[in-house]
């Protein structure tokens, strides 16, 4: 597969991911991203019927501790130090951040 990888792949891959390439960026990929598919083919070709699994849930090797319920701070104190988390917003009792996405 890896041997297939074609420049028109990565700007494909680069069009998909709204990224704009130089011709150079776009050589240099398509080689890089060629060499990552070949080793994950070498990956896949490893046998691996035999090999024990190296974890378990519930195996493990540090103890967990119990679930407590524990004092916390309550619901107005937590709000006081909110800037617009007091009465009297339309929506009370939230912590307002700022929009990160669209």
């Amino acid at each position: 597969m890896s041997d297939r990888l074609t420049r028109r792949d990565v700007d494909r891959i680069a069009a998909l991911a709204h990224l704009e390439l130089t011709n150079e960026e776009a050589e240099l990929f398509t080689r890089q991203l060629a060499d990552i598919l070949r080793y994950a083919e070498r990956l896949q070709a490893v046998d691996t019927q035999d090999a024990g699994a190296t974890w378990r849930p519930g195996e493990s090797a540090c103890p967990q501790r119990a679930d407590t319920v524990r004092p916390s701070l309550n619901r107005d104190e937590t709000l006081s130090n909110a800037p617009d988390g007091v009465a009297g917003q339309d929506r009370t009792g939230f912590f307002r951040v700022p929009r990160v996405i669209g």
